[in-house]
């Protein structure tokens, strides 16, 4: 070798190549040769850091973008309950999801009816003032502390 001083010897043991132009590998921060810069082919110990791949869904063959830290499969999973633009995914969707505010009334509409004193949802059959004992702005804030109150009853077992 005529300029020995000039470039930096691959990291790997096996090759030890001098380079004039070598790799460094953003995951272990090691010097490589051309052939060894490849994660696969250094065995490279932090590798798993750098592996970020994007999840595809199976309906509508979109991919999914997924944060660090979540579990891909949930991800696409909520995707495919509430994104999807697919038949298959838009069939699965609860179509009646306005619940009736009336007490012990289970119906549930497809567009949402509420009451211009309240502001609370009802079914058709509640929907009148009149019909469900309408007291104005009061009944719902009043609604809103029967349900706490119920669910820390639930909670304390009582």
């Amino acid at each position: 070798m005529e300029l020995p001083h000039l470039g930096k010897h691959c990291s790997k043991t096996d090759c030890n190549k001098l380079d004039f132009l070598p790799i460094k590998c953003d995951a272990c921060t090691l010097l490589f040769c051309d052939e060894h810069y490849n994660y696969t082919s250094h065995n490279c110990p932090n590798a798993y850091k750098k592996d970020n791949q994007v999840p595809v869904c199976p309906l509508c063959n979109k991919p999914i973008p997924v944060g660090k830290g979540l579990h891909p499969d949930f991800v696409v999973g909520a995707h495919i309950d509430t994104d999807c633009q697919s038949d298959p995914a838009k069939s699965r969707r609860k179509v009646f999801t306005n619940k009736c505010a009336y007490r012990r009334c289970k119906t549930k509409e497809i567009i949402p009816v509420v009451c211009n004193e309240c502001s609370m949802n009802f079914c058709l059959r509640h929907r009148h003032p009149t019909d469900h004992a309408c007291e104005g702005k009061g009944a719902r804030r009043r609604w809103i502390f029967e349900a706490q109150a119920s669910i820390s009853n639930r909670v304390q077992g009582i």
